[in-house]
């Protein structure tokens, strides 16, 4: 059974998040919030925020149909993070030219499969 979670506008670029995703796809998740615990970007915290929330899916009973399912046998399966909406914002420039900034937003995706089921 899978467990998932998301946070859909993130105000961080999904650049700055996707090295993380790949640090922690494949793990625990227990081991994946440990190993985000000591990284130092801000994608890190939002990231650790999301696999807490899937662990939370997972202990919910109405979720699980009844079913205890071992908080430690789980494993995430999936970590995406997809571009999400962008500000557009013009930045004056020399001779009356204007450059365009882009608020990038991420969509973060978090899937946690329990390693007994697969």
């Amino acid at each position: 059974m899978a467990f998932q979670a998301t946070h859909r506008y993130a105000r961080i670029s999904p650049r700055k998040v996707r090295p993380l995703a790949d640090l922690v796809r494949g793990k625990f998740a227990d081991e994946a919030l440990e190993i985000l615990r000591y990284q130092p970007q801000r994608g890190a915290r939002m990231l650790e925020k999301v696999i807490r929330s899937a662990l939370g899916n997972a202990q919910d009973p109405d979720q699980t149909r009844g079913r205890t399912v071992d908080v430690e046998s789980l494993v995430i399966t999936d970590a995406r993070v997809n571009n999400g909406p962008m500000f557009k914002r013009v930045r004056p420039r020399a001779r009356g030219m204007a450059f365009l900034i882009l608020r990038r937003m991420s969509h973060i995706h978090i899937t946690l499969q329990d390693l007994n089921e697969q």
